[in-house]
């Protein structure tokens, strides 16, 4: 297993099977970053306007969830300490709890009770987890109990998708479903399918072999969407095409 004590092993040393594990989990950190950046364009405008308008916060709570959990499973003291999980979760967190100070400082006074009770009711779950897993758990059943909650929290984000796939099909345009944000969501999925595999980490692998399929799915969505959409718009530009040679082609024989 790879773990925080392999930090101060020189690079010479590591074997194949080693190697693969970091590429995988690097690659992960990667593609989750650009995940986690994602944001700011709608953080920019927020703060601009001085308005959450109709942006929704709970997302970020859940992200927020989801990055302590996995953190939290992460630690040596928990698990067997996969630091590759502990460092995307951690910056995660920091981003997930950044744009929900924003998203709180420029709400209404009702969203800004409502999403600062639920942002506490997040913090005070973490906390109880926390404490419940270190008081009344021993490792093994420790790392199985926390495991067991990151791996269903990552299953729910890796849902999160459908709701995508649904308005795309629904409204038949990709609009709301950028590529570059699938493509990420997709490679990060596989990445950490990957290193969950080397791993033998179940808790790892299973949730995001989800993400991976839905990944899949939500690719092959935009391909067909987006092809379909150019599709329709073909006879239009022929048309209009059509319309304007003909107009200057008559005008020509008329003068």
């Amino acid at each position: 297993m790879i773990s925080w004590a392999d930090l101060a092993t020189p690079l010479a040393s590591y074997s194949f099977y080693e190697i693969c594990c970091y590429a995988a989990g690097i690659s992960g950190n990667l593609f989750a970053f650009v995940l986690f950046i994602s944001p700011i364009p709608t953080f920019k405008r927020i703060v601009q306007n001085k308005s959450t308008e109709k942006f929704s916060g709970l997302p970020y709570l859940y992200g927020l969830l989801n990055c302590l959990l996995c953190m939290w499973y992460g630690l040596p003291f928990v698990s067997y300490g996969i630091i590759l999980v502990v460092t995307v979760n951690s910056i995660g967190a920091v981003f997930q709890l950044t744009y929900l100070v924003i998203f709180i400082a420029y709400a209404d006074k009702r969203t800004k009770v409502k999403m600062g009770g639920l942002l506490i009711g997040v913090l005070c779950f973490f906390a109880l987890v926390a404490y419940v897993s270190l008081v009344f758990y021993d490792h093994p059943n420790r790392m199985t109990l926390v495991g067991y909650l990151s791996a269903a929290s990552l299953v729910f984000m890796s849902a999160s998708p459908l709701f995508i796939i649904k308005l795309v099909v629904k409204t038949s345009s990709v609009e709301y479903m950028p590529f570059s944000l699938s493509l990420a969501t997709f490679l990060m999925s596989i990445s950490f399918f990957a290193y969950g595999l080397l791993l033998h980490d179940l808790f790892l692998s299973i949730p995001n072999g989800i993400g991976t399929l839905l990944g899949v799915a939500q690719l092959l969505v935009y391909a067909y969407y987006s092809q379909r959409s150019r599709d329709d718009r073909l006879p239009l530009v022929a048309q209009k095409c059509f319309i304007y040679w003909s107009t200057h082609h008559v005008s020509s024989k008329v003068v």
